[in-house]
């Protein structure tokens, strides 16, 4: 910072200098009492350039740096702080809008503190210099210069004010743009699939022309702007001149003086207009910036207490729901869970069944603490969740989704998500334990292989194995599986739920299932319904209670609804 700040002052103060070494260039070097004095001016003038090209070239390279590392750490900054905001900001929020945030804005505020910056500051500082200057050398011309100035930054404050406006309003809506365009793209097979690539088009060529337009309003106040500074200027310099030659010629000042306070008058009138241009990017960048600020300020709905408990080591694994309600933050008119209560003991498999929307998925949502209970409390090993650092109690859960998550690295990256400190060896173990390493060991670059962005190479039971491998890897006291095998087919489900069984020992499993092989290995099967539990036992006894299990066995379960209809043929 000390280097850029020196350099910027050199490269200006050499500009200035300059003028002065013409003025006595022209009232000296032409008299021809000394013809070597022509020569030594010129000399002179080629090693203050010499020495401006050099500080010149220092300063836009310090600035630059600076600009570039501020940008770097705060879009460093702002996408940590997105990675630890809880999942609630991400319900209501688009992810193509963040990420234009993440882009286009901090872009915008990276030419500020690049290009832009530097021009600024530099032309700031000739513009002061060569005002000073213009008044030491004449007191009375330095009055039609600076009478113009205010006719100059009046305009300017309140243009910088429209543009800051508009450019929010630009980037917002571009960034709405973007955010349908992610979403169109990501499902590009079911957009050509109903042939709505027109409609599609349409609507996103119609955000764009918004953004245009809005950029469209600001370029002409610009453009205008421009047009003004230009004529207030050009009008100074003439009057400039106009009262200096009569001055000249009424000997008040020398030929050298005009001269020198005609180019200070230039180099003001420079910097002004390159002032006024560099000023509309500034504003723009701050209305980028005050939606990056926004970001930050965003606070996340998941937080660890001030002084989070620390979970029992080792791990226990036992889970108690008590009294549990909630409701989605995008949808508090709808309870999803409902006095719930539920208990799982160290070791135990609990499988867990109902229709849709029951309220499946939101136990695994409130166990990986994703949003908190509106009432009623939750905890693992006898210590509330809320009371613990969500890091340190994901640490003890192994979450297998049924939509997996697969990033576009390699497969062996994509296992070693569950444990970033695995050795290439863990890492195969774990993909043979999920049956994964067969289907590995055919690829080219086998575990090296990158599979694209969400896996779109692999099958669906190839990237549901992957899972399970990140699972098997993190080896936590408490799994999580949401239907773990249902993407695989039948030759391969059965080796992969040896696998599962095997992993499961002496681990606490919730198990949310569909399938009836999964629900007979339970230790317990609950049933849930409209958010509440309705009934609860095993598979025998919750099929002779004829209930909504036995319901859902009829519909879903092909060996369950072939155990009633014996049991109904006995009867």
């Amino acid at each position: 910072m000390v280097l850029a700040t020196f350099a910027l002052l050199a490269a200006a103060g050499l500009t200035l200098v300059l003028p002065i070494a013409v003025r006595y260039m022209v009232d000296y070097g032409f008299t021809g009492d000394n013809p070597n004095l022509i020569d030594d001016y010129f000399l002179g003038i080629i090693f203050v350039i010499a020495l401006l090209a050099l500080t010149s070239s220092l300063r836009y390279y310090m600035v630059m740096m600076i600009g570039e590392r501020v940008v770097a750490d705060l879009r460093s900054d702002v996408f940590r702080h997105l990675t630890y905001l809880s999942p609630s900001f991400y319900d209501k929020t688009k992810s193509g809008e963040i990420i234009s945030r993440l882009t286009a804005d901090t872009t915008l505020i990276q030419s500020a503190f690049g290009a832009s910056a530097s021009i600024a500051l530099r032309h700031l500082l000739m513009f002061a210099g060569s005002t000073t200057l213009m008044v030491i050398t004449s007191p009375r011309l330095s009055l039609f210069v600076l009478l113009a100035i205010p006719l100059i930054v009046l305009p300017l404050l309140g243009f910088g004010r429209a543009v800051r406006n508009r450019t929010s309003h630009a980037q917002s809506t571009l960034a709405n743009a973007i955010a349908y365009a992610t979403e169109a793209l990501g499902s590009i097979r079911t957009l050509q699939a109903f042939t709505n690539e027109k409609s599609v088009s349409d609507r996103f060529e119609g955000d764009i022309e918004t953004t245009y337009e809005a950029a469209l309003v600001a370029t002409r106040a610009r453009a205008f702007l421009i047009g003004t500074i230009i004529l207030i200027i050009s009008s100074s310099i003439i009057a400039v001149l106009w009262v200096g030659a009569l001055d000249v010629i009424d000997g008040r000042m020398s030929g050298g003086q005009l001269t020198q306070f005609l180019i200070y008058s230039i180099i003001a009138a420079g910097a002004m207009s390159e002032l006024s241009q560099v000023w509309g990017e500034l504003a723009k960048a701050a209305g980028a910036a005050d939606r990056i600020t926004g970001l930050l300020h965003v606070p996340s709905d998941i937080n660890a207490p001030a002084n989070p408990v620390a979970l029992p080591s080792p791990a226990i694994g036992e889970l108690e729901f008590n009294n549990v309600a909630f409701h989605y933050p995008t949808a508090k008119e709808a309870g999803v869970l409902e006095g719930l209560n539920l208990s799982v003991k160290k070791g135990e498999t609990v499988a867990i069944v109902g229709p849709s929307g029951a309220g499946k998925s939101t136990l695994f949502q409130l166990l990986m603490r994703y949003y908190d209970p509106v009432s009623g409390k939750i905890t693992l090993d006898g210590t509330e969740l809320d009371a613990a650092d969500p890091r340190d109690l994901r640490e003890h859960i192994a979450l297998v989704p049924q939509d997996t998550a697969i990033f576009g690295s390699s497969i062996a990256e994509n296992i070693a998500f569950g444990k970033e400190s695995a050795s290439r060896e863990q890492i195969i173990e774990a993909a043979k334990f999920a049956l994964a390493d067969d289907f590995i060991t055919t690829m080219k670059d086998r575990y090296d292989t990158l599979i694209g962005e969400r896996g779109v190479t692999l099958s669906g039971g190839q990237r549901q194995r992957i899972a399970i491998a990140r699972a098997i890897l993190k080896d936590a006291p408490v799994l999580l599986l949401d239907e773990a095998t249902s993407a695989l087919d039948a030759e391969s489900e059965t080796i992969v739920q040896k696998a599962l069984d095997k992993l499961m020992e002496g681990r606490t499993t919730l198990i949310i299932a569909h399938r009836l092989a999964t629900v007979l290995k339970a230790d317990r099967i609950v049933v849930m319904d409209g958010g509440k539990i309705v009934e609860e036992g095993t598979h025998d006894t919750l099929v002779a209670q004829n209930g909504l299990y036995a319901k859902l066995a009829r519909m879903q379960f092909e060996i369950g609804a072939e155990a009633l209809n014996a049991q109904e043929k006995a009867s």
